[in-house]
């Protein structure tokens, strides 16, 4: 299950085919896993809301990992980081107590809110990962942000080559989480 925003649910592209999600599902058939990936991406969440919907989202089957990408939204909008804490925090609480593995993936925060609210931002991610003991992939957009080519003309959304690259970064951090997941 990936819980996420725009980013997750592949905003631009084919949601189906080319988020970074579907691209895992592709990854994830290749290795010979016979594992679905569900997209849970709502296009404008923020951490609270991704909370909100949390608990219908792990009710969708058998789910084993919980990939959670929530937070840029949060920092587009200058949202109090202590609120985005809560919230990460709350849904990695209600993903544990059903003894599912969580993947948080870090997001930075725009340098227009300031340096400490950049560095806050960016603590929220190392701190969750160290108090629940979850794996972090520390930046979802690693060598995609920023770089024109990679993203549409919005400059935030991942294009399709870009959208391969996040998938990559996911499944650097995924795919030993995959090989240690019990079988049933």
């Amino acid at each position: 299950m990936v819980l996420g925003d725009s980013l997750t649910a592949g905003l631009g592209l084919n949601g189906e085919t080319q988020s970074f999600p579907a691209l895992l599902q592709q990854k994830l058939k290749a290795a010979g896993y016979d594992w679905d990936v569900a997209n849970a991406g709502v296009s404008g969440d923020t951490s609270a809301a991704g909370l909100q919907r949390v608990d219908w989202a792990l009710d969708q089957g058998n789910v084993r990992i919980l990939v959670l990408e929530l937070g840029a939204n949060d920092g587009l909008r200058g949202l109090p980081v202590s609120e985005m804490r809560k919230n990460l925090s709350a849904i990695i609480e209600r993903a544990q107590q059903r003894r599912i593995a969580i993947l948080l993936t870090g997001m930075e925060a725009p340098p227009n809110y300031g340096a400490e609210y950049v560095v806050s931002f960016r603590q929220v991610y190392r701190d969750l990962a160290k108090k629940y003991d979850v794996t972090l992939l520390p930046f979802l957009l690693d060598k995609v942000a920023g770089v024109p080519a990679l993203n549409q003309a919005d400059g935030i959304h991942p294009n399709v080559q870009g959208a391969a690259i996040v998938a990559d970064n996911v499944w650097t951090m995924l795919k030993p989480m995959v090989e240690a997941a019990p079988t049933t």
